[in-house]
């Protein structure tokens, strides 16, 4: 078999590097400071602000908004911060066109809201590009929290704690921080290396270490940190995925998502990545839209996207439905799979239609492919944690777990939508909470 050959039609290197570079070029090219004005100019500036109620982070959004519209942009930056440390992220992931600027005034009155999303990357990178930091540490409080994660809800914990006084110490079970950022989007969302360097910027508050390569179960035990610290907070994200439950799920070429977007993110060439010829994903939310689209990115002829249920049922929002669509990606909807057919390798995928409820019609179809990417889902891993509801920690209130001492938040917590500024607003929420018990104060 051929080097870059790793299965009939999956492939290295199906694309020069130059392909590979503007294909994975940044989604939304940043703005200037003469498109930043003008799009700030179309707000209203709302005093009961829609685009700040639909923000998972509570960002007052107008203000920042007229902030870069007088000029000062490290103050527009500043407010933003103030809410969401992890802002600058946000500000490329987080799905806008369903949150803030779908409840834009502008967006009601004219289909065409105003650019919060492009507008808060503007004013977040204009003093992450100084290197400046926008807070200062409070005096030590001698109390020590142990946070398990380094992905946005932990990391959020872990930065405000710290700004508060507290000495923070963060556990993570991977050799890199940054969790869902650093591992778990598509690569032209966040490209040059900046789920790095926003951490990176992250701990110039001090008073936070991070510890790589440990794992809560394996390496440290939730009793041992409740023991050790004053406060524990778990943010570990769900660390399982679904499997597809199919005779010949063990199939060369069929693989999970997750894996794949994460193999991609931290290539160093993304030619060497491998991608087959006809590359069907299984899933509707933004972990298979990410996968689809990165699949036809790097190469590969075909690309099927499949859910279960109808569009409108598909976790990925219509923008994101729509971006596959611009890339070449074929959606395929209410149809569930039942077996896989190959030798050894897979090279066919047949699924049943169904309706909306998952009744099956007794029609099926036979898609070819090389590879099959599972994104239905992941799971909670872990033992001996707080009470679990429905596969994720229990919590009530600002991340109170049913253990004395232990808070979580993020998408291994109970009543969160697995969003990145969902996480960020539990782990901030979490932090104070926890302050306001360590220091005497109502929780």
């Amino acid at each position: 078999m051929p080097a870059d050959t790793l299965a009939t039609g999956i492939k290295t290197a199906r694309l020069s590097a130059d392909a590979y570079s503007e294909n994975f070029a940044d989604l939304h090219a940043p703005l200037d400071a003469h498109e930043a004005l003008v799009a700030a100019d179309r707000c209203y500036f709302c005093y009961d602000a829609p685009c700040t109620i639909a923000c998972p982070t509570d960002i007052d959004i107008p203000l920042f908004i007229r902030q870069i519209a007088t000029g000062t942009p490290e103050a527009a930056a500043q407010t933003i911060f103030e809410q969401n440390i992890l802002g600058g992220m946000c500000a490329r992931v987080c799905p806008t066109e369903t949150l803030c600027e779908e409840a834009c005034v502008r967006e009601a009155a004219e289909g065409k809201p105003v650019l919060i999303g492009q507008l808060q990357r503007y004013a977040t990178d204009t003093v992450m590009e100084k290197g400046v930091h926008p807070f200062e540490r409070a005096p030590d409080t001698g109390k020590r929290i142990a946070v398990v994660g380094a992905g946005p809800a932990g990391l959020a914990c872990a930065h405000r704690a710290a700004m508060l006084g507290h000495a923070v110490t963060v556990f993570d079970a991977r050799s890199k921080s940054g969790g869902l950022n650093e591992f778990g989007i598509a690569a032209y969302k966040s490209t040059e290396d900046f789920a790095a360097r926003e951490v990176e910027w992250l701990l110039q508050i001090g008073g936070i270490e991070i510890k790589h390569g440990v794992q809560l179960g394996r390496d440290v035990t939730l009793a041992g940190l409740s023991s050790d610290y004053d406060a524990t907070f778990l943010g570990m994200g769900l660390g399982g995925v679904n499997g597809l439950g199919l005779e010949g799920s063990d199939k060369e070429g069929v693989d999970d998502a997750v894996g794949f977007i994460a193999d991609l993110r931290q290539a160093s060439d993304l030619g060497s990545i491998p991608i087959g010829r006809d590359v069907v994903v299984i899933g509707g939310g933004m972990t298979a839209v990410d996968a689809a689209v990165q699949a036809k990115l790097l190469g590969a002829l075909n690309v099927t996207l499949v859910y279960r249920r109808s569009r409108e049922r598909m976790n990925a929002s219509v923008f994101e439905q729509d971006l596959a669509a611009s890339k070449g990606v074929r959606i395929i909807t209410n149809a569930s799979p039942i077996a896989l057919h190959g030798n050894g390798a897979v090279q066919e995928i047949e699924f049943e239609y169904t309706d909306d409820d998952l009744k099956p019609t007794g029609q099926t179809v036979r898609l070819a492919a090389d590879q099959v990417f599972s994104a239905i889902g992941q799971t909670l891993v872990g033992d001996d944690l707080p009470d679990v509801e429905r596969g994720k920690i229990k919590v009530t209130g600002a991340g109170q777990t049913s253990v004395a001492g232990i808070w979580a938040g993020g998408d291994c917590a109970s009543g969160g939508d697995d969003l990145t500024v969902t996480a960020v607003a539990e782990g901030r929420d979490a932090a104070m909470d926890i302050h306001a018990t360590l220091m005497g104060g109502a929780s």
